[in-house]
């Protein structure tokens, strides 16, 4: 059974993981004995992460939502120190004003960062994963890939998209023996949750509408990261696991 979950010899890159849960990630998939290398755009933020992670965890700076960047960089790691077998498109942002006022400006942002991303690094890694006829693409999409709020409209299209996007990975990929599957996180403290975590009136309404009672931690998402890393999930394939504390499953 142990043999199902192991991530032994594998390698996994992960945009966005020198904080929240890209970090709490990449200490999950080390602790299941994969190889981890940390994405973002700030070197010194990521070779903190690095250091603090130990294990061999390896640095990858560059920015998702640039298309030539991004293949530079996979393409040279991929000559240069072997393959990568697991990848967890984990990047994002976001941006709260009410709709009628969001500046256009931080919808492109949001756009490039949160969809943009994940098909640039997605299609990057995945020619060589082809190549292999193996390899695990996990997509971190959230609990507003299927649910809306106020104040947040674009991102929740983002998050949409990266659910839908997933299922079109799936459906392309399968074929060549990749494995195409999302996250979605609901509320967990984290830094982009900051401003929430920080708003009693919130936490409360959040306490109330989560039947679980409470924020997610991050490392309650390790679980399912190392399930769709692994064998375990041979046959899962455009799968979206919420890990929300059952938000998406009540009025």
């Amino acid at each position: 059974m142990s043999d199902l979950f192991s991530l032994a010899g594998k390698t996994a890159l992960i945009t966005g993981s020198s904080q929240g849960i890209g970090y709490a990630l990449a200490q999950g998939l080390i602790d299941a004995g994969a190889n981890v290398v940390l994405n973002g755009r700030d070197k010194a933020k990521l070779a903190q992460a690095a250091a603090t992670l130990g294990n061999g965890a390896q640095t990858l700076p560059f920015d998702a939502t640039d298309h030539d960047a991004v293949r530079t960089a996979v393409d040279g790691y991929e000559a240069d120190q072997g393959p990568i077998d697991i990848l967890v498109n984990n990047a994002g942002m976001q941006h709260r004003t009410e709709l009628e006022n969001f500046p256009a400006d931080a919808f492109e942002k949001l756009l490039q960062t949160n969809v943009a991303s994940v098909f640039h690094v997605g299609q990057a890694v995945a020619r060589h994963m082809i190549g292999r006829g193996a390899g695990k693409i996990i997509n971190i999409a959230s609990v507003q890939t299927a649910l809306a709020r106020p104040g947040i409209a674009p991102y929740t299209a983002t998050k949409g998209a990266v659910g839908n996007l997933t299922k079109g990975m799936a459906t392309d990929w399968a074929k060549h023996g990749l494995q195409c599957n999302a996250i979605a996180p609901g509320y967990f403290d984290t830094p982009l949750n900051a401003a929430l975590v920080a708003d009693p009136e919130f936490s409360a309404w959040l306490e109330k509408r989560t039947p679980a009672g409470r924020w997610g931690n991050v490392d309650e998402l390790v679980g399912a990261c190392v399930f769709l890393s692994s064998k375990a999930s041979s046959f899962v394939n455009g799968h979206i696991l919420y890990v929300d504390g059952g938000i998406t499953a009540s009025l």
